[in-house]
């Protein structure tokens, strides 16, 4: 498993426009890794269960019990399971940079919430916005 800083530096990287399914699955492998590490540093074994069929999906549900503020984050996971669906059921569609870069954007704003609830006790209230996780990236 990647570290937290490698997952960012990962998602800051260009993504391979040849093949948008890959990129969506590496993507979505993102969100699942950066909701590992939330659950390894709460010391809980991450699952690999599934949940409506997705792991990540799982995951954030096993990461927000005892933690309601987590709860921030459950569209943020869904929204890449939806954009990962998009590419994955129509990889020639016309708008697919589009889908992609938004993907990308998702997967970002989950790996900013969980990396900052990571750093930052009682984030969830403010979501990637809050003051603190501004501070640190000047």
């Amino acid at each position: 498993m990647r570290s937290v800083a490698d997952i960012g530096k990962a998602l800051d990287a260009p993504l391979p426009p040849s093949d948008p399914v890959a990129a969506a699955t590496f993507l979505l492998f993102s969100g699942e890794e950066i909701l590992e590490h939330w659950l390894l540093a709460h010391d809980k074994a991450p699952t690999d269960e599934l949940k409506e069929g997705f792991r990540v999906l799982a995951l954030h549900r096993q990461g927000a019990r005892g933690d309601p503020s987590f709860n921030a984050c459950r569209e943020t996971a869904r929204e890449l399971v939806y954009h990962y669906n998009l590419i994955r059921l129509e990889p020639e569609h016309q708008d697919m940079p589009k889908r992609l870069v938004m993907m990308l954007l998702v997967a970002k704003h989950l790996y900013l919430f969980v990396s900052g609830k990571m750093e930052v006790a009682g984030l969830g209230e403010f979501c990637c916005s809050s003051k603190p996780i501004r501070l640190n990236s000047a």
